[in-house]
């Protein structure tokens, strides 16, 4: 009955784009070189004793060279003398349990051989205090017994919020080092109020905790390492904001700035914490935080592998297929909702049996626009947007434009016998 509904539904010929960001970034040498060289300095260097027992962040995003970062940072430590370990730092991702955010960290290609160092990913807390409003502060076990903690993270746009301090050092602090109890405390409240409370945890995790320093990166718009930047602990209150600003500076964008359908290939922890970054599709969960792309109806295919079967972000799309939802695992996916609050992020949409019915019904239900001319937008995820697609209703508008370059001429959309996309995710 539904395919009835659909088969006369066209799907407009595509094209692609290349879209034009500013291209500095930093060579896997150049990081390591800076790394070592700003731990050499002081205040860095002297909070590093031989004995030391150092906990070193790792969190739950996709980060670029996070893997090379993290063994450099661990490196420098064993080299004072001192005696370092990875924490999973993470919140409730993982399904909010020690062997799922090692798996994360697996994943990603943080384990004990590849950072020559143990590995902690408990899920235990113990209290250090009360913030300023005498909310309890609750932190990893093991951050707590170590003799220092270095904060390992990216300074990046929230996807649900918007303030001085969103992703970064602060929240790091705040919800990764709290896991799943710490990160629910905060969280209660909702994210009418993340604005307020993640450096008002912050600043209390501060002074009851010993953190050394935090090695932050910020990435260009092609998902690569465009600054390293330390901090000191009496340093991040003041300075991290500035970065934050940067960093937004470099975030991608799509530039086109409206479209009917959006088609996102995979969505998946490993591009946002949210699945797909609504600063990048609009596709935002919360009303505390805007921009991006505008579309009416949006239709996401896949779930990636290192998404470890969380179909977190699910909620932004109005369709999806079966592949999509036999993928997902909601003892996986819930627990990371139940502790930020919001449960909208994983609302079920439609569930079409193949690609092109996901594409079509979204189509299908859009109202009020020319449907001779259907503006489709569809990338492969919301990480990695420098080569898009684009419906044919835009071709000349994207002659025009400085900032995208056609990369081929317009052509039907490639479905398999099945209904599925033949270069799903590949997009290049």
């Amino acid at each position: 009955m539904v395919s009835e509904l659909l088969k006369d539904v066209k799907i407009p010929r595509m094209f692609q784009v290349r879209q034009k960001f500013s291209a500095e970034k930093l060579e896997p040498e150049e990081i390591v070189r800076i790394i070592r060289y700003q731990l050499g300095q002081e205040p860095f260097s002297s909070q590093i004793q031989p004995g030391m027992r150092i906990a070193v962040t790792a969190g739950s995003r996709q980060i670029a060279n996070i893997v090379l970062i993290t063994r450099t940072i661990v490196d420098v430590v064993k080299k004072k003398g001192a005696h370092p370990f990875v924490l999973a730092a993470m919140g409730s991702h993982g399904g909010a349990t020690g062997e799922g955010q090692r798996q994360v960290l697996e994943n990603f290609g943080i384990t004990e051989e590849s950072m020559g160092c143990p590995i902690k990913s408990d899920m235990e807390v113990v209290k250090t205090g009360v913030n300023e409003e005498g909310m309890d502060v609750l932190l990893d076990k093991n951050a707590v017994e170590a003799d220092g903690i270095i904060i390992s993270c990216r300074i990046k746009p929230h996807t649900c919020f918007q303030g001085p301090y969103e992703s970064g050092i602060m929240k790091m602090m705040t919800i990764g080092l709290g896991k799943q109890a710490g990160a629910a405390v905060c969280h209660e409240a909702g994210f009418k109020y993340m604005a307020k409370y993640v450096p008002m945890f912050g600043r209390a995790i501060l002074k009851q905790v010993k953190i050394l320093f935090a090695v932050a990166v910020l990435e260009n718009a092609y998902d690569e390492t465009a600054k390293v930047v330390v901090l000191n602990h009496d340093e991040i209150e003041e300075k991290e904001p500035f970065y934050l600003e940067e960093a937004k500076a470099m975030l991608p964008r799509i530039h086109v700035s409206e479209c009917d359908v959006l088609i996102c290939d995979t969505i998946g922890k490993n591009f946002s914490g949210s699945g797909m970054d609504p600063n990048i599709t609009g596709t935002f969960v919360t009303p505390f935080a805007s921009g991006g792309l505008k579309s009416q109806r949006v239709a996401v295919l896949d779930l990636s592998k290192e998404s470890h079967h969380s179909g977190v972000g699910i909620g932004m799309a109005h369709a999806t297929t079966r592949r999509f939802f036999e993928k997902m695992d909601f003892e996986l996916t819930y627990p990371n909702l139940i502790t930020s609050t919001v449960i909208e992020n994983a609302r079920i949409p439609l569930v079409m049996k193949n690609d092109r019915e996901a594409v079509q019904v979204c189509i299908k239900t859009c109202t009020d626009i020319d449907r001779n001319n259907i503006r489709i937008v569809r990338i492969s995820n919301s990480l990695k947007v420098e080569h898009i697609c684009l419906s044919e209703a835009y071709y000349e508008e994207a002659k025009s434009n400085p900032n995208l370059e056609i990369e081929s001429d317009p052509a039907p959309m490639a479905f398999d016998e099945n209904g599925n996309l033949i270069d799903l995710g590949n997009i290049q």
